[in-house]
């Protein structure tokens, strides 16, 4: 049992409750933390001294002052006019990741929302009962306004949730539920908007797909050097204890248990060869320094899903902060890191591919022994070419960039919602590139028969031909191709 804003979230428990595999509660402690919150609140709501967003308006109008009886209309405003989002709307999961972790800051005990509206939050949790929410519109400072807007108009009957593949209204789900709508109190609805949990999400689902990324470019990358017959010595654990960086050792070290026991490596032992193209040599280099900038993310991301980034922050009856823990920069400038990090992964794999298809060292040129009529492998490498080049378009980093707004009140921005979706779309063209290796390396593979391989590559190769069976002659790759993209975003290769 995980208990919102007591225990520590990671990656790997927010995917659990996500997909019900971990139950998440309120204990007496939380639920006392939150009330005596929610307490001090109501005190500063009643009191004549301004408070920003307890009895004033928001951004450029914070030096509006709010009457009591004002105080829920100005909530509600507040949700209905910064539900400003455009484009597609976000995978479902991505919207209950979001409310698991905004459950978890609130729960902290420092926003000041009543119990009630987390209690609600958490039913949705519970009941798959996940609002629709626009990919688009947040700059990432003062929170993730427009997609948190969108997450939470549904408390106040207002939005649209998904049923099956439809969007419903909120209002017409709600009532199917015996739930009513929620009216907010003083600064409930600016504690749901302010937030970094759209940006969190995808720092989340980009995290949980790239660590398996990780481990399975290094399957690859082995099974296509294996395919090359290039050299093992570039992977000894002395030479990468000279330069220890944490991610090339690792991968250093992963090279080694892949090729164990391999009879392919030890035929080759005594060639000519002085040392291989760095694409083969220089793994634990490349896919180390992505793996280094993983764990920086992974760092990160796990100090902001403990954190309490709405605004203000209620430390007393007297005293809520106004400051800037919504800010996305401490995430967004690390999602713009990984996200270089995941591209040089697909960029590296491509330099594999086209090294396969050379004809050096044994291998048929196209990996076709029957060149000329056939065309063999020649033009997946155009794909993987074009997923590269897009890839690394997206690399341009959006923390580098910020555009006023409110007035100039919000005078510098985060961008981190952009990064976080780019961060995302990368991940997604390296699984069809891995996709892609793992065919080519299977190929060549084939021509190195009889000799045997250690035995994770083995199994691997069991798996991509039971499913993509050696080309002979020319055939339609697309097939192929979708059904090792599909194992690959299923995980259903061996990677330890």
């Amino acid at each position: 049992m995980f208990v919102y804003g007591i225990d520590k979230l990671t990656v790997d428990k927010v995917m659990a409750i996500a997909k019900g595999s971990l139950k998440a509660s309120l204990s007496d402690y939380a639920i006392s933390k939150i009330q005596d919150c929610r307490k001090k609140v109501d005190v500063m709501a009643a009191s004549s001294k301004a408070i920003y967003g307890i009895n004033t308006g928001f951004g450029p109008l914070c030096d509006v002052k709010i009457s009591p009886e004002q105080t829920s209309t100005l909530q509600r405003n507040l949700l209905i006019t910064h539900a400003v989002g455009v484009g597609k709307p976000i995978d479902r999961e991505l919207s209950k990741i979001m409310m698991i972790c905004k459950v978890h800051a609130l729960s902290r005990g420092f926003s000041g929302i009543r119990l009630d509206v987390i209690e609600r939050i958490i039913y949705f949790i519970e009941n798959d009962l996940l609002p629709v929410v626009p990919e688009q519109g947040s700059v990432g400072a003062s929170g993730d306004l427009a997609p948190l807007s969108h997450l939470f108009l549904p408390l106040i009957g207002e939005g649209e949730f998904w049923v099956g593949n439809d969007l419903v209204p909120a209002k017409d789900v709600l009532e199917k539920y015996n739930l009513k709508p929620i009216e907010l109190l003083a600064k409930e609805g600016l504690a749901l908007i302010n937030g970094t949990q759209f940006i969190l999400a995808h720092a989340i689902t980009g995290l949980q797909k790239m660590a398996y990324l990780l481990d399975l470019a290094d399957v690859a990358g082995a099974m296509s050097l294996e395919g090359y017959q290039g050299s093992e010595s570039p992977f000894k654990e002395l030479l990468h204890s000279i330069r220890p960086f944490k991610g090339n050792i690792e991968v250093a070290e992963r090279m080694r248990m892949l090729f164990k026991n391999s009879k392919n490596i030890k035929s080759h032992e005594n060639c000519a060869r002085v040392q291989d193209p760095y694409s083969m040599r220089c793994i634990p280099q490349v896919h180390g320094a992505s793996r280094n900038a993983y764990y920086h993310l992974s760092e990160l991301a796990e100090i902001e899903m403990n954190s309490v980034t709405d605004n203000p922050i209620v430390l007393s009856e007297t005293e809520a902060i106004s400051g800037g823990n919504f800010h996305g920069q401490p995430l967004a400038m690390a999602l713009d890191y990984c996200s270089i990090a995941a591209s040089e992964l697909g960029n590296i794999a491509d330099r594999r591919c086209y090294l396969l298809i050379e004809g050096k060292f044994g291998l048929p040129r196209l990996l076709t022994a029957s060149g000329g009529l056939n065309s063999g492998f020649m033009i997946p490498q155009y794909t993987t070419a074009a997923l590269v080049t897009e890839n690394k378009s997206l690399c341009f980093p959006p923390s580098a960039d910020s555009i006023p707004t409110s007035l100039g009140q919000e005078d510098h921005v985060s961008m981190g919602s952009i990064s976080g979706r780019k961060f995302n779309q990368i991940l997604g063209n390296i699984e069809k590139i891995l996709a892609i290796e793992l065919m080519y390396a299977a190929q060549a593979m084939e021509f190195r028969r009889p000799n045997t391989f250690s035995k994770i590559i083995e199994s691997n190769f069991k798996m991509i031909r039971s499913k993509v069976a050696k080309l002979e002659e020319d055939r339609i790759l697309k097939d192929d191709i979708y059904a090792l993209i599909e194992m690959v975003k299923n995980q259903a290769f061996i990677v330890k």
